[in-house]
């Protein structure tokens, strides 16, 4: 059975890919988001890791350990985030490891890609976006939306 890491923080990012779970409810998922409120709503299983950005360096440094401790328990075949830096991080982490990566960058992302969502085409194996106008040849591709 596939382990699948499945990363997001609140919000918006969360509620997309709450959309994409039922692609694999088949598999052995674990979810990472930044409250733990939203596992309990959503009764799922998974771990809360600090919420972080660009400008909270010490929040950072706090998410990247926690997220390299969840790496290291669940050790999941396919990591996917639709968002923010958490699921960044993540998908950095697993990528070093071995695991298959997946970016969905957010639908509310509608005339550019978010900082993160373009940091991610550097590193994930699979780099989609939401919107049509946005997909390029060499990615970010489109294959649909969730909303």
């Amino acid at each position: 059975m596939t382990k699948v890491l499945a990363v997001a923080s609140m919000g918006g990012h969360w509620e997309q890919l709450q959309n994409l779970a039922e692609a694999f409810e088949d598999q052995d998922a674990v979810f990472v988001t930044t409250t733990q409120d939203l596992l309990k709503q959503a009764n799922r299983q998974g771990f809360v890791v600090m919420d972080c950005n660009r400008n909270r360096l010490g929040d950072t440094l706090a998410c990247i350990w926690q997220c390299i401790n969840i790496i290291a328990k669940v050790r999941p075949n396919v990591i996917i985030s639709t968002g923010a830096a958490p699921g960044l991080i993540c998908l950095v982490l697993g990528r070093l490891t071995g695991a298959r990566t997946i970016w969905v960058d957010s639908f509310a992302n509608v005339e550019t890609l978010s900082l993160s969502g373009k940091i991610a085409g550097y590193i994930v194996h699979e780099w989609l976006t939401q919107w049509k106008h946005l997909a390029t040849p060499k990615g970010p591709f489109y294959r649909g939306e969730l909303l």
